[in-house]
């Protein structure tokens, strides 16, 4: 329900309107609806992920790194609540005075040990996005095949990044121009799509029966033909029914607490936090069978009934509702089109997925929604309406190939890509088995639920992600290949 419009008062003197509303925590549900009873706010906050463009963090900096880039995403979090808040102050020039002194001390750490990473220092400038536009670069079109570059395209990363840093330029000198323009544009919209506070807008869900079948080609349709790895591994580690969550990020900001700003759901090795190195992990019981001390995570799923938790990755963070427990995890190992997989080293770890993409892009998303008895559908950036009886599906078909080399990198994501759509991985990748989450939840009828999230990035579904550290004893993972390359199913 909309209650007002007003303006507010951004860096460089510019206006842009927002719904006026509460912040996320302090709100009466609407239960016919399922949203609270306010508006999202008409635009967001969109800046640069530094984390996405580190390329080499030598160990010495890992933890100044670590603690910059939660400083960074705490600093956004502040201003966009500021921006909430309604106060009427100037929030992206603080913002970029902020920035630019963490990513100062983030350069210098590096630079103690390597080639000092000076670009970054470009990367301080913030802008407003507004809301009901898209992720970019794809994530307008909600039934997206994969066959058209979702999933196959993301490996073109490296060839990228001198366009996106004249982008980052162009977009910093410009930035305070637009505010002014998308002030006077945005006035009168009274605050844009109705929703919770914050996101999810009613426009981000979909009725599942109006989208066409799009899931015919990898990472969708298993291996097949006479070259393919056909065979498959599964382990079973239940649903999380111990309640392991936090609000960490072992991968992205070890050391730190509350590193990813939203609450993760955990299934496998025990110890997993903030402050879980290789050894301690090695060392850790774990919910899987086989001995399998893999850490699986992602971000929890919340019904829309207005429950304020207030703790950091909850409420404190702009994430409210009741964390649905998932009705059913399946985690399955597969295998490659084009020939036999090889085994992943143990505490390799991989992102796939991007929880910033709807202010980044979709270069890295990989977020798929679909319905069980609807699986031939894939949503991107859309939430599905699943009929009655039909459960809510995440999907979450990692990269499969990996650099034979290291089993981390500066940004997390160089060390593994995905293979084109034949199957072939990129020269000096080799093919390993793909993991496919596949996260199932039984939610209320209509637009009733929403993945967590950063604050900025609105609950929009293109920013679900999932995450994976491999801790299988190395015989258990040569029993996953040995399967796989067989064409036998296991578990």
């Amino acid at each position: 329900m909309l209650i007002g419009g007003t303006a507010l008062l951004l860096g460089g003197g510019g206006l842009a309107a927002y719904a006026t509303t509460a912040l996320a925590g302090n709100n009466t549900p609407d239960t016919m609806s399922g949203h609270q009873q306010h508006t999202a706010s008409a635009i967001t906050i969109s800046c640069p992920d530094v984390g996405e463009r580190l390329r080499t963090v030598p160990r010495s900096a890992q933890l100044s790194v670590s603690k910059g880039l939660s400083s960074l995403d705490k600093q956004v979090h502040d201003a966009y609540h500021k921006m909430m808040g309604g106060s009427g102050a100037d929030v992206l020039n603080p913002l970029k005075a902020q920035r630019q002194k963490t990513i100062k001390m983030m350069v210098s750490a590096i630079a103690k040990n390597t080639k000092r990473p000076s670009y970054l220092l470009k990367m301080s400038g913030c802008t407003t996005k507004p809301v009901d536009e898209g992720a970019g670069a794809g994530g307008t079109d909600s039934t997206k095949s994969v066959q058209d570059g979702w999933y196959q395209g993301q490996n073109q990363t490296q060839g990228a990044d001198q366009n996106q840093d004249q982008n980052q330029q162009d977009q910093n000198q410009q930035g305070q121009d637009q505010q002014g323009q998308q002030g006077q544009d945005q006035q009168g919209q009274q605050g844009g799509q109705q929703g919770q506070a914050g996101g999810p807008s009613p426009d981000d869900f979909v009725d599942i029966n109006n989208v066409q079948p799009n899931a015919d080609a990898p990472p969708f349709a298993a291996p097949q033909g006479g070259n393919a790895s056909t065979g498959t591994f599964t382990t079973e580690c239940g649903r999380n029914e111990d309640g392991h969550f936090n609000s960490d990020n072992v991968i992205v900001t070890p050391g730190v607490s509350n590193g990813a700003h939203h609450t993760h759901d955990y299934v496998g090795n025990k110890a997993t936090d903030a402050f879980a190195n290789d050894n301690k992990l090695a060392a850790s019981d774990t919910t899987c069978d086989n001995g399998d001390q893999s850490t699986h995570y992602w971000p929890v799923l919340r019904k829309l009934d207005g429950n304020a938790e207030q703790k950091p990755g909850a409420a404190q963070d702009a994430n409210v509702g009741t964390t649905l427990t998932p009705a059913t995890v399946t985690l399955t190992f597969r295998g490659s089109q084009v020939g036999q997989v090889e085994a992943m080293p143990r505490f390799m770890k991989i992102i796939t997925g991007d929880a910033k993409a709807f202010t980044n892009g979709t270069k890295n998303a990989n977020a798929s929604w679909s319905c069980t008895g609807f699986e031939d559908r894939q949503l991107k950036d859309k939430y599905p309406l699943c009929p009655e009886g039909s459960q809510v599906v995440r999907t979450f078909a990692f990269q499969n190939c990996w650099n034979g080399q290291d089993i981390d990198s500066g940004n997390h994501r160089d060390h593994v890509t995905f293979s084109d759509q034949n199957g072939a991985c990129p020269q000096g990748f080799k093919a390993i088995p793909q993991l496919v989450q596949r996260i199932t939840y039984d939610v209320p009828q209509g637009q009733s639920f929403a993945v967590d999230s950063f604050p900025e990035q609105l609950h929009k579904p293109v920013t679900d992600h999932g995450d994976f550290i491999n801790v299988m004893p190395d015989q258990l993972m040569s029993k996953a290949v040995d399967c796989i390359n067989g064409g036998r199913n296991c578990t």
